[in-house]
């Protein structure tokens, strides 16, 4: 599912990019993928909640907050990342919000392209990636 949301994700972007440079006209298809991005970030906000308080990891860090925070990847997968993600969805719903009701399609497509591209830097920030100096996680476990 996060992979749909990411590629949902990047094709709002590149209509938002291609439409504001372009000078297109918001047509309804570029309104349903506003629509559905937020929609699937919200599912994806859902499946990610329930895995979080399921988390081994999650469960160790709330019973022993006091010393997992000492510890700097449980704090990442305990607070940072949790944290990050909810922001970045806030982010998206906000900028599809906006999106919707701004009165030129010039405008709609200029405010999905800046909410949307913080959205997605946070995003990029809150993944554990393995060359990431918040958490070492390799790609496979």
């Amino acid at each position: 599912m996060r992979w749909l949301v990411f590629l949902s994700l990047l094709l709002a972007l590149f209509i938002a990019y291609k439409g504001y440079f372009t000078k297109s006209k918001f047509s309804k298809t570029d309104n349903s993928i506003r629509h559905w991005t937020a929609t699937m970030a919200h599912i994806q906000l859902m499946i990610g909640m329930i895995l979080y308080f399921k988390s081994p990891i999650i469960q160790y860090f709330i019973s022993n907050f006091k010393v997992a925070i000492k510890d700097f990847n449980l704090l990442f997968f305990g607070m940072m990342h949790s944290s990050l993600m909810l922001i970045a969805i806030i982010l998206i719903t906000i900028g599809s919000a906006l999106s919707k009701r701004k009165d030129t399609d010039s405008d709609k497509f200029k405010t999905m392209v800046i909410w949307f591209t913080i959205a997605l830097i946070i995003i990029f920030i809150a993944i554990p990636w393995p060359f990431s100096p918040l958490a070492s996680r390799p790609y496979l476990r």
